[in-house]
């Protein structure tokens, strides 16, 4: 995707140092905590370690939601962290009940996993004297990535089911993506569903490097079109969009889902949409400073590189995701001029106490090649000439590559089916 921004953040020929920061200013008034299970639950503000912020687009109702739960799990060094992007009718009721029921389903299932490794601790205590080196301590056994996957997989399909029996037939055409995160110590799971994006800033030296750990999972990457095909359903781009890809329906030119997989739109799910998420691992270096998940609303004017040295030009981390947000809505009003913002959700976490470098670069790939080990995709291989991830989908992944990029500006939705009220899912 083309850059709109030049090396100094530049927007319509305003670069950041121009930026009064009164702008952002940030009113510790405004945000939003309540307590749930142990755990501090954050909806909007900013913490020690967590800037986020979330601004409305141009239209309607905002329908990106998203969630931070410190102490998650009950562990004081857990966090989980969730931005969530609906679409169609009730897309805005989507997501927010994602976001309300998504982490509690997935903490549930992480219990069970380790009740289990825990038990077969005691089963094996006797006979192994070596499980030093797999569990931290006899209380809290480390999952492996087969468990963290398992516990993923699970949630999100009990999620999406619990959607559909809560949701009235409005839901049939609505939907929600959802990119999560959960860091344990110096590990990081990151589930994905949709096209929204997770990526992780890394330090080589005095630069800053952004390392995608998603991938935007739309109906074009050629194993999710496989996928789509084989359930009947189908895949093609409209002539007034002719670069974006969408899902139809097999006998109607509707609804035209512009992803591959969400929770909800169950319209389309006997046709290949799923709500499956993919996993990714990666274990935390010392060079590794923040992470930045965001809706799409972000990704679509923005580059890695970009969003990478915004935060890190933030002259205070509490107002790194709203000045992020604001430079996005300005990339919006200059690189799109006739179509409308994009509501825009950004959750950073950042992952040191250490202030990031003020002026940052996001070049030199091959510097930081061997510093890749480090991310690991469960079941999954990592692509040695990009910056971005393969794994399960089995493509080779470069610049030019659409999925990723998104340079596409698309609503999610294309048209509504023609359905009765009373239609159910089976």
């Amino acid at each position: 995707m083309g850059g709109c921004c030049s090396h100094e953040v530049s927007v319509r020929g305003k670069v950041e140092s121009e930026v009064d920061d009164r702008e952002y200013d940030y009113d510790r008034e405004n945000d939003v905590t309540y307590e749930r299970g142990g755990a501090l639950v954050r909806l909007r503000g900013s913490s020690k370690f967590v800037s986020m912020y979330s601004q409305q687009g141009q239209k309607g109702v905002n329908q990106d939601s998203m969630a931070v739960w410190e102490d998650y799990t009950g562990e004081k060094d857990v966090i989980f962290c969730g931005v969530f992007d609906g679409h169609g009718p009730l897309g805005h009721k989507v997501s927010q009940f994602i976001r309300d029921n998504l982490p509690s389903k997935l903490s549930a299932a992480i219990e069970i996993s380790q009740q289990k490794a825990t038990k077969f601790y005691d089963a094996n205590d006797a006979e192994t004297a070596s499980f030093d080196d797999v569990y931290d301590d006899y209380n809290n056994p480390n999952m492996s990535l087969a468990a963290w996957e398992g516990c993923f997989l699970k949630s999100f399909d009990e999620m999406d089911e619990y959607l559909a029996q809560e949701i009235n037939t409005d839901s049939y055409c609505s939907g929600c993506t959802a990119v999560t995160l959960i860091k344990q110590g110096d590990q990081l799971i990151v589930g994905n569903l949709g096209d929204s994006r997770a990526i992780l800033c890394t330090r080589d030296r005095d630069q800053l490097i952004p390392v995608q750990l998603t991938v935007d999972l739309k109906p074009d990457i050629p194993s999710e079109t496989s996928r789509i095909v084989n359930c009947e359903g189908r895949v093609f781009a409209a002539e007034e969009e002719p670069d974006v890809y969408r899902i139809w329906m097999p006998d109607d030119d509707c609804p035209g889902l512009a992803m591959s997989r969400a929770f909800g739109d169950f319209c389309l799910k006997d046709y290949g949409l799923i709500s499956v998420p993919d996993v990714f691992y990666r274990k935390i270096i010392p060079e590794d400073q923040f992470v930045v998940l965001a809706t799409d609303g972000i990704w679509d004017v923005l580059t890695n590189s970009e969003v990478v040295n915004i935060v890190a030009s933030a002259p205070r981390r509490s107002v790194a995701a709203k000045l992020l947000v604001k430079h996005a809505v300005r990339a919006w009003r200059y690189k799109y001029p006739g179509s409308k913002v994009d509501d825009c959700a950004v959750i950073i976490l950042f992952l040191d106490d250490q202030p990031v470098l003020i002026h940052s670069k996001s070049t030199s790939r091959g510097k930081h090649r061997q510093r890749r080990k480090h991310l690991h995709r469960s079941k999954s291989t990592r692509n040695e000439d990009t910056e971005t991830v393969d794994g399960k989908l089995g493509v080779e992944l470069n610049e030019e590559w659409k999925a990723l990029g998104g340079l596409a500006r698309a609503n999610s939705l294309s048209k509504l089916p023609r359905l009765a009220r009373g239609t159910n899912r089976s």
